[in-house]
C-alpha cells in the first residue's frame, strides 16, 4: 500500500524541528518535560506561521530571534507576523537568542511563570 503524502506544512514543521538552532535546542530540552504542568510544543504552525514554541494555554507565540531578526527588513516582517499573531489572539513574546545562552534556567522560568498567569 502505498504511503500516504504528509501536509505540506507538517513536512515543514518537521525540517524545522530538524534544523532548531543552538538556543532553540537548549531551550526545548528545559520546555519538552512540561514544566509546572505547562505544555510547549515547537515548530508549532498557526494561521500559516512556523512559531518557535507555542503555548496553548497561555495563547503566547515565543521566539527566539537570533542577530539576524535586527537586520534588513526582519524587524518590519517580525511586527507585521506579530501583528497577524495578535489578531488571532496569540501574544508573541521575542527573546533574544544571546539572552537564552546566557540565562538558560531563568528565561525557561520566566517562560513558565508567564503562561501560568
Amino acid at each position: 500500500m502505498p504511503r500516504k503524502k504528509q501536509p505540506k506544512n507538517l513536512s515543514q514543521a518537521r525540517k524545522l524541528r530538524r534544523e532548531m538552532t543552538l538556543p532553540e535546542v537548549l531551550l526545548w530540552n528545559l520546555l519538552r518535560r512540561s514544566p509546572d504542568g505547562i505544555h510547549f510544543r515547537r515548530q508549532h504552525e498557526l494561521g500559516g506561521f512556523f512559531l518557535d514554541f507555542y503555548c496553548a494555554r497561555a495563547k503566547l507565540c515565543i521566539e527566539v530571534d537570533g542577530i539576524a531578526h535586527n537586520m534588513g527588513d526582519r524587524p518590519q516582517r517580525d511586527e507585521a507576523r506579530n501583528a497577524a499573531l495578535a489578531a488571532m489572539d496569540v501574544e508573541t513574546m521575542r527573546i533574544p537568542a544571546s539572552e537564552v545562552l546566557k540565562s538558560l534556567e531563568e528565561v525557561a522560568e520566566a517562560l513558565v511563570r508567564r503562561c501560568k498567569r
